[in-house]
């Protein structure tokens, strides 16, 4: 056998071989070796060992076996395949994409294999970390739903009706949108912008009672709000659904950012169907706000025992001990039935529209909470599915096997709690999981697999952290912004009516080419007006944001409204009102009263002549 070439093209270190072949170095060098009979050639020939049924041999250097050199061309090529295949970190800029790639890797994977969205919700798409802030409103019938909403938007959306009958009869999704319609039910779940295609599994009958309003207000842009039927009494209603109303609950309340459940004061007893609805929304405590609504229809005293006797209704409800938040008032734009305590409405409301406000700034962190809280119930989820697997036997007895683990499951839920060190508030409803397994093969259940369960571990421990950073500074540059805007939060921040801000500037854009030529509107009843005016006690011809205030309140509008009012009236934005501007928040106000809606701007036909001018010269 001739030399190899001197150049080590083909020559393989001790080293080496050891990495490509489970070999030691003895094994390849024993003492039958023999020198090479080429002249000159310093190189030691190995004999042929037989690996894995290959035959192999060894030239080795001094020099290869120093220096460690690799250059055989078909396991260079093997290890440059590698290295160029080999995935750049992916970059992540948000904390929302971060939480699309940490599910799509690590959490997915892991739910299809132990079947987790046939027990529990169906897996998440990119439509549900890219949408909007969502408020889910929940509340038996003739409780103010869809006048909260209207409310909120200071408008009707395309297929709202107001009564004191059951009118809402279908899950509505109020969305921002160009042009004002409707998108029925099973267009909806097929578009891939919105958050609504895994609703498919509930049917058509559900389906039909779905729809999407789309709408352009300022208020959507930044939420968007579902609106549902009003929860009804007796087993006959129930059934006559046809669909799982409670079922269908729990998928919007693991989705949405806000849950609003309604209360009448006049109507506190919780029917069946609610009961189970209020069940439905267990888990998400965190997200739910109670409001009880209509409170300025009762006084001080009765209020104080309809606020008891509904917390003691929602600690039955609920099952806890802990004191949900409750927020009291009248929440529409109607005047104050009784104003005993329309200080304490006003309060109730600026909490309410402050936390409605800021789901804009917390829906990273909402996304974040509920991806952790998904990831632990599929934790518990694969230790469930994988005992039962283990406790099956391989051949006979498998039905009764199977009952009798059915029957066990709580106290198998005690031996997976202890042996994994898992808590007791991770587990799913017993109950219903005991009628889920009830149709399963547990044969086909799979075995816990380490390398899936390490993954989810490390998704927990440390892949949430390192997206932080992140969080916080999504956080800090949210901090800066405004919220939610447009509707009735434009009012909740003018004027006297809003302490912290002052007297909020409205920018006034365009020409005002024909104002001077119109005629005032106000004008017919100015006379009236003045009087009232200068009964107050102007100061320098002009009334103080405080007296202003002490009389506009006594036509039990809401503060919102009447917010709204002051900074229409407020023309020239000095935080007082002479007697046109005086005049003209008194037109606004009847107008109100009369149940006409507030204009978003003030039009020229309401502008003061005198402010006219004063707009003309400012411009």
């Amino acid at each position: 056998m001739g030399c190899p070439a001197s150049n080590g093209e083909h020559a393989i270190s001790f080293l080496q071989i050891q990495c490509i072949l489970p070999l030691s170095v003895p094994d390849l060098c024993d003492s039958s070796s023999t020198s090479l009979d080429s002249p000159g050639c310093s190189h030691e020939m190995k004999p042929k060992k037989s690996v894995y049924g290959i035959s192999v041999a060894v030239w080795i250097t001094p020099s290869v076996a120093s220096s460690h050199t690799l250059s055989h061309p078909t396991i260079m090529s093997r290890w440059g395949r590698k290295n160029k295949n080999a995935k750049a970190p992916e970059v992540i800029r948000t904390v929302t994409e971060g939480l699309k790639s940490l599910y799509r890797t690590k959490l997915l994977p892991i739910e299809k294999y132990y079947n987790f969205h046939d027990f529990h919700s169906p897996s998440l798409e990119d439509a549900d970390f890219d949408n909007k802030p969502m408020v889910l409103v929940v509340g038996q019938y003739s409780t103010g739903k869809t006048t909260l909403i209207r409310y909120l938007l200071e408008q009707d959306y395309p297929g709202s009706r107001v009564g004191p009958e059951p009118t809402t009869d279908c899950f509505t999704a109020i969305m921002h949108g160009d042009v004002e319609g409707l998108i029925p039910g099973n267009a909806l779940i097929v578009d891939p912008n919105k958050p609504f295609r895994k609703l498919n599994p509930f049917g058509n009958t559900f389906l039909n009672r779905f729809q999407c309003a789309q709408m352009p207000n300022q208020v959507l842009e930044s939420i968007s709000i579902i609106d549902t039927p009003g929860i009804l009494s007796g087993a006959k209603q129930r059934v006559s659904r046809g669909y799982d109303f409670p079922a269908v609950l729990r998928w919007f309340a693991e989705r949405v950012d806000r849950i609003i459940l309604l209360f009448d004061a006049h109507k506190l007893e919780i029917s069946d169907e609610f009961a189970q609805a209020i069940a439905a929304l267990r888990g998400n405590e965190d997200k739910l706000r109670v409001v009880l609504n209509k409170a300025d229809m009762v006084g001080t005293q009765q209020l104080m025992r309809v606020y008891g006797a509904l917390m003691w209704s929602l600690g039955k409800a609920f099952g806890t001990p802990e004191v949900l938040r409750v927020y009291i008032g009248s929440f529409w734009s109607e005047p104050l039935m009784i104003t005993d305590n329309r200080r304490l409405f006003e309060l109730e409301e600026e909490d309410l529209f402050a936390d409605i406000q800021n789901l804009p700034r917390n829906s990273a962190l909402r996304k974040l909470n509920d991806l952790v809280k998904r990831a632990r119930l599929v934790k518990v989820h694969a230790h469930i599915i994988s005992y039962l697997k283990q406790e099956m036997p391989s051949m006979f007895w498998k039905d009764n096997k199977k009952k009798n683990l059915i029957y066990q499951l709580p106290v198998l839920f005690s031996k997976i709690q202890l042996q994994h060190n898992i808590s007791a508030g991770d587990f799913p409803d017993c109950a219903k999981m005991q009628e889920q397994l009830m149709v399963h093969d547990f044969t086909k259940f799979k075995a816990l697999k380490p390398n899936l369960m390490a993954a989810l571990d490390e998704l927990l421990s440390t892949d949430i952290a390192k997206l932080m950073p992140l969080l916080r500074q999504e956080e800090l540059e949210a901090g800066v912004q405004s919220g939610v805007q447009g509707g009735v939060f434009l009012g909740t921040r003018a004027g006297p009516f809003q302490e912290s801000d002052p007297f909020a500037d409205l920018e006034q854009d365009g020409e005002e080419s024909e104002a001077d030529e119109e005629e005032w509107v106000v004008m017919r009843d100015k006379p009236k007006y003045d009087e009232i005016f200068y009964n107050l006690s102007p100061c320098e011809g002009k009334l103080s944001g405080t007296k202003a205030k002490d009389w506009m309140v006594t036509t039990r509008l809401p503060n919102s409204v009447l917010g709204r009012i002051w900074k229409l009236s407020d023309v020239d934005h000095d935080g007082m009102l002479d007697a046109d501007e005086f005049a003209l928040a008194s037109h606004l106000i009847e107008v109100k009263l009369e149940g006409h809606g507030l204009p978003q701007e003030l039009p020229a036909r309401l502008v003061p002549p005198s402010k006219r001018r004063h707009k003309g010269s400012d411009a």
